[in-house]
């Protein structure tokens, strides 16, 4: 299922474009509309500008259609020049054709150079794990020069998933007779004007809805068809934020669909699978299954076992296997006999491993990265399991959790997905996880002593999508450079940072949380002044400054307020602990103090107390969902500065007589 976010994105980027009226200007009014568009004064911020981008859309009975794409675009500095240079368009062969029907180059010496689209390279797409045929065809405009533009027409033929490749018919989509689109009106580029029109046969009903801003529209009929278009004049260029979610989650975009609901989808996916028989269980997956599961003292505990036996030895790679692309997921006993596939293969297999156990077990599909919407339209990047326990439908990943202690990945929280389940199923969203099943704990101790060396230790505990990012850190390394990784990460803390002793969970196991307990000592770590000693208890300075673990800590926080969404790894809570026993001739001048803040994007909150010679450090931050709101931003920030700040300040400690 990867594969087909690239294709929808691929359709919806490239074959949007603009309007009719100007598919037939004359030679003077396109260099008119070149020199008028405007140049580096008019769009400081922009290389390039599309003087229009047009597309109309042919829709068969069959579901199949015709696209006709047109666009102008003009160069505006040496840099876009260099973009421009060369245009590539991806398609697959099993669900498209496509072929350059007019490429020019209008320079701004009036020369007009016209390129053979009989020139065009056509190649495999570069690829990495799923190798399914994906090709790319290419035109190349040679050097290009400030204030020239280029022209292309391009024709486009089929629908934008594979399914199966049945000669003349694999240009009909899988949901035969149905039609779907995804139009972005937002672009990196400005645009001074975008048009998308589409024809549909009368006897299909076409829902649409246009998202995040506002569009021309108009309506007319032809003989035997109703024709929609939808255009907008002067689209600045779409300025995004770090962190926010996906463009098509915040800009303007039209959504269009003849598919009557998402129960409808939900049936149809059911039955395409079923028909094909990608679930059938054959003796030799059963003998398998049952040998899986034949010490599981629940049912919970059989689920388990399937699903993380299909996470580590259904290897992740996509081979174009004929029958099966797209929506049919392959059959489980090919899968299980190459022991690879991509995210629909995993699924597929435990879907047939389950059913083999007795349990009653789907398909679902899901979109990872962006949301989707209410109105059908099939943009799904990724397929998962479901299955009945206690009644209820449970999510299952099999191919998100290799080394994870959970059978759904946290990190798909706020996810819509739907299941292909016989009665039906409405859209669906995937719950928050609570923070603390996400929990990342580290309690130290440790002992100043009167030269200046700080000795102690800190256990490191850690579940679910937390305990996996350390398990990540073991299993992307070598055995042999475990250690130095640890040693790597505490430098921050001091370049004289020795570490003692090192344990740790076996990252492979995952039958129990992980848990490192490091041992340590830090020669002249605190800064002893006349009569003062200066430091930061070490769990108090996040002992790994490391992305993989807290990623947070490198977000972009130089701004103060959010205009859409923004999106973290996932909830979770972080939990710091350390108890330093201090020297007896000093005592604490200063204490830093920290603000509480509980908002709905997070928490913080972190406190210093003293009991004789003993100072107790503890830190509570808590991250409450995967995807925010803007308003959230200020709690979410406020807590990540406050953790920054925190690692930095000093405890400083006053002599009060002799050192003993």
């Amino acid at each position: 299922m990867r594969k087909t976010i690239r294709i929808i994105l691929s359709y919806s980027i490239i074959l949007i474009s603009i309007s009719a009226g100007l598919n037939a200007q004359s030679t003077n009014e396109i260099f008119s509309m070149i020199r008028s568009a405007g140049d580096t004064s008019d769009y400081p911020k922009s290389d390039l500008v599309k003087i229009f981008d047009s597309t109309k859309v042919d829709v068969m009975p069959s579901g199949m259609n015709i696209v006709n794409g047109h666009y102008l675009t003009k160069i505006l500095t040496s840099k876009g020049a260099k973009n421009l240079r060369t245009i590539k368009y991806n398609y697959d062969t099993l669900s498209a054709y496509i072929e350059f029907k007019k490429a020019v180059i209008y320079k701004n010496t009036g020369e007009i150079i016209t390129i053979d689209p009989e020139n065009t390279f056509d190649y495999p797409a570069p690829a990495r794990s799923i190798f399914w045929g994906s090709r790319q065809k290419m035109i190349s405009f040679g050097k290009l020069e400030v204030g020239d533009a280029i022209e292309i027409k391009f024709y486009r033929k089929g629908f934008t998933y594979a399914l199966l490749d049945n000669d003349d018919d694999k240009f009909i989509p899988p949901m035969q007779g149905h039609f779907y689109d995804i139009v972005p009106f937002w672009s990196s580029i400005p645009i001074l004007e975008k048009y998308y029109e589409v024809k549909i046969p009368k006897d299909k009903s076409l829902q649409y809805k246009v998202y995040y801003g506002e569009l021309k529209f108009s309506k007319k009929e032809t003989s035997n068809k109703y024709v929609y278009i939808w255009s907008k004049k002067n689209i600045e260029p779409f300025e995004k934020e770090k962190n926010m979610v996906s463009n098509y989650d915040v800009a303007s975009k039209v959504v269009l669909s003849t598919a009557k609901n998402w129960q409808a989808k939900s049936i149809w996916f059911y039955n395409v699978n079923e028909d094909y028989g990608s679930f059938e269980v054959t003796p030799k997956i059963k003998e398998k299954t049952l040998e899986i599961i034949k010490d599981a003292k629940d049912d919970l505990e059989k689920i388990s076992l399937l699903t993380h036996w299909v996470a580590e030895n259904i290897r992740y790679l996509g081979l174009s296997m004929g029958e099966g692309e797209g929506f049919t997921l392959h059959k489980g006993s090919m899968t299980f006999r190459d022991r690879c596939g991509v995210c629909k293969d995993k699924a597929g297999m435990l879907i047939t491993m389950l059913r083999a156990a007795g349990f009653e077990s789907y398909a679902a599909m899901t979109m990872a990265g962006a949301k989707i919407d209410t109105i059908p339209a099939d943009y799904f990047n990724h397929s998962v399991t479901i299955v009945k326990y206690n009644g209820k439908y449970k999510l299952l990943d099999p191919t998100w959790v290799p080394g994870v202690r959970e059978l759904w990945s946290s990190a798909e929280q706020q996810q819509q997905y739907l299941i292909g389940a016989p009665e039906g199923i409405d859209l669906r969203t995937t719950p928050i996880a609570p923070p603390e099943e996400q929990y990342y704990r580290v309690n130290g101790n440790s002992k100043l002593n009167s030269d200046g060396t700080l000795t102690g230790n800190f256990v490191i505990d850690a579940e679910k999508q937390s305990d996996a990012r350390f398990r990540r850190i073991f299993r992307g390394r070598h055995k042999n450079n475990w250690r130095s990784f640890f040693e790597e990460m505490m430098y921050h803390i001091s370049p004289n940072v020795e570490i003692t002793n090192i344990s740790y969970q076996d990252p492979y196991d995952i039958s129990k949380p992980m848990k490192i307990n490091i041992d340590y000592r830090i020669p002249n770590y605190a800064f002893i002044a006349d009569d003062e000693i200066h430091f930061t208890p070490v769990v108090a300075t996040y002992p790994f400054w490391n992305r993989t673990i807290n990623y947070h800590l490198f977000m972009d926080l130089s701004s103060d307020k959010k205009k859409y969404e923004f999106r973290y790894s996932c909830s979770r809570l972080v939990n710091f602990k350390e108890k330093i026993i201090l020297l007896d001739s000093y005592q604490p001048k200063v204490i830093p103090e920290y603000d509480s803040i509980d908002s709905t994007g997070a928490l913080f909150n972190a406190n210093y107390s003293i009991q004789n010679d003993t100072l107790f450090f503890e830190m509570n931050l808590e991250f409450k969902k995967r995807v925010y709101e803007p308003k959230d931003w200020k709690s979410f920030r406020g807590s990540i500065k406050s953790c920054k700040e925190m690692a930095n300040d000093k405890i400083v400690l006053k002599k009060i007589g002799e050192i003993k």
